[in-house]
C-alpha cells in the first residue's frame, strides 16, 4: 500500500479565476443545458406524429416542444455571444501568455489556431441562427407540424444540424483549452 500522500493548504485550496468561472459557464453550464434542450426538443419534435397524438396530448406535446426548442435557441445565442465577446478576447490577447500566442508558437499546435479556432468561431455561429428558424417554425406552425410531414422533417433536420454545428464548435473548443488553456 502507497503511503498517503501530505495535504497542503495549496491541495485543499480550490479556487477559479474569473476567466476560468466565465469558461466553465460558457463551456460546460451552457453547454449541459443546450444538451439537454436539444434531447428534450428533438424527443418532442420526433413524437409529432398523428398517430401518437390525442386532442388533450397535442397541446401538452406542443407547450414541450416549444419550450425545448425555444430553450435551445436562447441557450445556443447565450453560448455562442459570451464565447465571441466574453472568453474569446482572452484567447486573442496580442500577449506571449495568451492562448493564442501558445498554439501559433509552435509548429506542432499551430493547426489547432489556424484551422480549429478560425472555423470554429465561423461555425458555431450557424448553430443559434438554425435554433432560432427551428424556434420560427414550432411557433408559427404549432400543431400543424402534426399533418404536415415534410415541414416537420425539415425542422428535424434543421434542429439536428443546429446541434452538429455546436458540437463540432464545442469539441474543438475543448480541444484548443485542452492544448492551450486560456489564463
Amino acid at each position: 500500500m502507497a503511503a498517503p500522500v501530505p495535504v497542503t493548504e495549496q491541495a485543499i485550496a480550490l479556487s477559479f479565476t474569473n476567466r476560468e468561472w466565465w469558461t466553465v459557464i460558457h463551456g460546460m453550464g451552457l453547454g449541459a443545458v443546450f444538451l439537454l434542450a436539444f434531447a428534450g426538443g428533438l424527443a418532442e419534435l420526433y413524437s409529432l406524429k398523428p398517430a401518437l397524438m390525442t386532442r388533450e396530448g397535442v397541446v401538452k406535446r406542443m407547450r414541450r416542444v416549444r419550450i425545448g426548442v425555444t430553450a435551445m435557441a436562447v441557450t445556443a445565442w447565450a453560448t455562442v455571444i459570451t464565447g465571441t465577446w466574453v472568453v474569446y478576447p482572452w484567447y486573442r490577447e496580442k500577449i506571449p501568455t495568451s492562448a493564442r500566442s501558445q498554439l501559433l508558437a509552435d509548429p506542432d499546435t499551430a493547426d489547432w489556431h489556424e484551422f480549429g479556432m478560425e472555423w470554429k468561431e465561423h461555425i458555431a455561429w450557424l448553430s443559434p441562427i438554425l435554433a432560432t428558424a427551428v424556434a420560427f417554425i414550432v411557433w408559427y406552425y404549432g400543431p400543424g407540424l402534426i399533418r404536415h410531414n415534410r415541414v416537420r422533417h425539415t425542422t428535424i433536420g434543421l434542429f439536428v444540424l443546429a446541434f452538429l454545428f455546436a458540437a463540432i464548435a464545442g469539441a474543438l473548443g475543448a480541444f484548443i483549452t485542452k492544448v492551450a488553456p486560456v489564463q
